[in-house]
């Protein structure tokens, strides 16, 4: 297992490969190269110290060797390999997986059993509470939504049921974007739906979180598959679902400040058959507003995450259970 110390010390790289590059190994640290225009030669980007590494990004085209992966499992790197439309197509890591008790007790869990999951969806609410109110705005449609989402918060004790549960994370995700993105011609939440070009971004913030947070669990030797509110359908790592969800407001707020800062644009998007998508020489920049969000928290990260196993390996009361803060 990682310390808090490596966390501290160690640094999620990502490589955004536009044209096609390739990872190998020389003298003990990582090479990023890529082939020189008309020419069989190669020429070194970057070298990076494996000691240093926590984990790699890639988005694009990569080749890799396997004395990388050797590498990669001797000093615990993650690999993450991305489409340009940011779509995971390979993850690799030394993950604890002869954890077999931790498995052992995530099957044993009952499924039925929402206690975790109220502690899981409170701390998102209070999260998205936070994000409104770090606005600074105090008009009328802000004012109602930090309203809603507090009573929502108020009432979750109270609550006994999935449907209940579900029912008031919807109920505050409805009124909580639509105060955040109110400047922005905000409908609803549409996942993947492609329908506008904010739902669009979120999205793409969202697939880079869920990620992020698969990269921390599986240090763990978590089975991603099982979760705790979430249910289990297939191929749907259940457990990263639950875990990210206090962590997106972290998304939301950086997809405001980027839209605030016309550093993201409708222009930067492209409507086909009746789907908007992100134009391909624009994934660099939006990957990079995403990835600095996300870093800037790396180590409270891994800490909740870190929490989060001892809970739920000790069997600890819910009252015990971490709780991220943006």
């Amino acid at each position: 297992m990682f310390t808090h110390k490596d966390i501290e010390y160690r640094t999620i790289y990502v490589i955004n490969c536009v044209h096609e590059r390739s990872l190998r190994v020389s003298n003990g640290e990582l090479l990023l190269e890529e082939q020189v225009e008309n020419s069989d030669k190669t020429k070194t980007l970057t070298k990076l110290p494996f000691q240093k590494i926590l984990a790699v990004f890639v988005i694009g085209h990569i080749r890799v060797t396997t004395p990388l992966i050797e590498k990669c499992q001797k000093h615990g790197v993650a690999l993450v390999v991305m489409k340009p439309s940011l779509r995971p197509v390979f993850y690799w890591a030394n993950s604890a997986e002869a954890n077999y008790l931790l498995h052992e007790r995530q099957y044993k869990f009952d499924k039925n059993d929402i206690t975790i999951g109220k502690v899981i969806i409170r701390n998102k609410i209070e999260n998205q509470l936070k994000a409104l109110k770090d606005t600074r705005c105090k008009d009328e449609l802000m004012t109602e939504a930090c309203k809603t989402l507090q009573s929502c918060i108020d009432t979750l004790p109270d609550v006994d049921n999935y449907d209940s549960l579900m029912g008031i994370e919807g109920v505050a995700a409805k009124s909580y974007f639509k105060a955040l993105f109110q400047d922005y011609n905000w409908q609803q939440r549409r996942p993947r739906t492609k329908c506008d070009v904010m739902n669009v971004t979120l999205d793409i913030g969202y697939t880079m979180l869920f990620n992020y947070i698969e990269c921390f669990l599986r240090m763990f030797g978590f089975d991603l598959y099982v979760g705790v509110f979430h249910r289990m359908w297939f191929k749907r790592k259940s457990l990263v679902c639950d875990i990210m969800e206090p962590f997106r407001p972290i998304i939301d707020k950086a997809v405001r400040k980027a839209w605030n800062r016309k550093q993201f644009a409708e222009s930067d998007f492209i409507l086909q058959k009746s789907e908007y998508k992100l134009k391909y020489e624009h994934n660099p920049e939006y990957s990079k507003v995403f990835f600095d969000a996300l870093i800037a928290y790396k180590t409270e990260t891994f800490k909740y995450i870190q929490a989060y196993y001892r809970c739920f390996m000790g069997c600890k009361s819910v009252s015990a259970y971490p709780s991220f803060r943006i």
